[in-house]
């Protein structure tokens, strides 16, 4: 009876946390400085002003590059999304670092889930018409990364016009090799491919045969060395922000494979499947074609721009 016994449990808990960092009571440690930074980003995010902000948008850089336990939780819990959001759309001296910073969290699946609401990618779409490569890039790759497994946020992508601003991008850069391989990568997601960072695709210019078209082939190699995944990206201009873009799944088998399975002509190819379905293949085609009349069918609009 009037006994403290809750600040008792609270003082036992606390102490328990200072003695072992990996107590159940406590499974992920608050990180001070990430704290202090999200704290104050959310304080003096509203005044965006660079001196101020630019060492905290480091600080949480840092503890998301380098994975550091509870880093993604805490920064969902701040509340910093729809901050750095206004910070991309503001164009100011801090957009190449939150474009960064923005690109990072979006590995994280528990932290992209929130892009939406945000508004962030819509944000990220505001700066793809950015003269700075910097920025392109790591806004190109934050779309990548955020609409890789989220139907959801690639059906937003599309609506908000992803789609024509990655191609002017690859048409602007043209000479730009990092540029154009995020880009691409970007396509393939937002079209509902799925292609992973880790899965190693490597992608070259390929020959076009029409004008004012560019080819683009992707080559993810398999690990048991027999097959790869070959992706092409055709990329049509056919009026002043008007495009067209074919992306289709190709299977290579090497000579070992047909080998091994009593074929000796060589190596082989084989479709595997064009944008993983042909909904998606609408799909992109349908929001990449502006301006087309409304006088004329889908059916008519997509064979028009596979022309």
């Amino acid at each position: 009876m009037g006994h403290p016994t809750v600040p008792l449990i609270y003082t036992y808990a606390h102490s328990q946390r200072k003695k072992d960092k990996s107590s159940r009571l406590d499974p992920y440690p608050p990180n001070d400085n990430l704290n202090n930074a999200l704290g104050a980003i959310r304080v003096l995010g509203l005044e965006l002003i660079e001196d101020e902000l630019k060492p905290h948008l480091n600080t949480v850089l840092t503890n998301i590059k380098e994975r550091n336990k509870g880093a993604a939780e805490q920064v969902v819990i701040s509340g910093i999304l729809p901050i750095l959001a206004l910070s991309l759309r503001t164009r100011g001296p801090l957009t190449v670092l939150t474009a960064k910073l923005v690109a990072e969290l979006a590995k994280e699946s528990v932290i992209r889930k929130g892009f939406g609401d945000s508004g962030l990618c819509t944000a990220l779409l505001s700066v793809m018409t950015s003269p700075d490569q910097e920025v392109l890039f790591h806004a190109a790759r934050a779309i990548s990364r955020t609409s890789y497994d989220s139907s959801k946020l690639q059906e937003l992508l599309l609506r908000r016009g992803a789609v024509p601003r990655l191609v002017a991008i690859l048409l602007r850069f043209p000479d730009e090799e990092a540029l154009e391989e995020v880009c691409l990568q970007a396509l393939c997601n937002v079209s509902g491919m799925g292609v992973a960072e880790e899965a190693g695709m490597v992608w070259e210019r390929g020959a076009s045969v029409r004008p004012g078209e560019s080819v683009f082939h992707g080559v993810s190699p398999h690990t048991c060395g027999f097959a790869s995944s070959v992706i092409l990206v055709c990329v049509s201009q056919w009026a002043p922000g008007q495009y067209a873009v074919k992306i289709e799944v190709f299977q290579r088998c090497s000579s070992s494979f047909w080998s091994l399975h009593g074929n000796r002509q060589g190596a082989g190819w084989f479709r595997f499947s064009t944008l993983g379905s042909c909904s998606n293949l609408y799909k992109v085609i349908k929001f990449s074609t502006k301006n087309v009349p409304r006088t004329k069918s889908l059916r008519t609009r997509v064979f028009h721009s596979l022309l």
